[in-house]
């Protein structure tokens, strides 16, 4: 299995007082979140909103997702998570985050890395319920801006 150049995207995100646990630091959970919103962000970029995929009968769907922690993160500082997309000839494709203190609140290193997530990511047909065989050339034809996928499988 080959992996072309996979694309990146990134999002700024400000570390917010609700999402710190009884520890003081961010909750495990919201990195997935964190991730989740790179990972949206990203396919949105490309043209891909919910309502272009379904005009082309089809979804974005998470099949599994891991987090690896690195480091606490802390309410007033900001994070970068990047979302970078590779896709193989196997119906499955991968998305990876990195969740990177950019600045922060209390004298903590910037450019820290905090935290990695692996997502392995299919497309749905809506209509028949299952993963569609080349999920990349699926959605470069209903993208707007397509290079934001990346190259494809090689």
């Amino acid at each position: 299995m080959n992996a072309a150049q996979p694309a990146r995207y990134v999002v700024r995100i400000a570390v917010r007082s609700y999402e710190m646990d009884v520890n003081g630091h961010v909750n495990h959970a919201v990195y997935h979140q964190y991730a989740e919103h790179a990972r949206m962000e990203h396919i949105r970029a490309t043209g891909l909103t919910q309502h272009a995929l379904a005009e082309h009968g089809l979804t974005v769907v998470l099949l599994s997702t891991t987090v690896h922690f690195r480091a606490e993160l802390r309410h007033g500082e900001e994070i970068d998570v990047d979302s970078e997309i590779a896709f193989s000839d196997r119906k499955p494709f991968t998305m990876r985050h990195r969740i990177v203190r950019v600045a922060d609140g209390d004298g903590a290193p910037a450019n820290h890395l905090a935290a990695e997530a692996e997502c392995t990511m299919g497309v749905l047909d809506t209509t028949t319920r299952r993963l569609v065989a080349d999920p990349f050339g699926r959605l470069a034809a209903a993208a707007t801006t397509p290079e934001l996928l990346g190259a494809g499988p090689s």
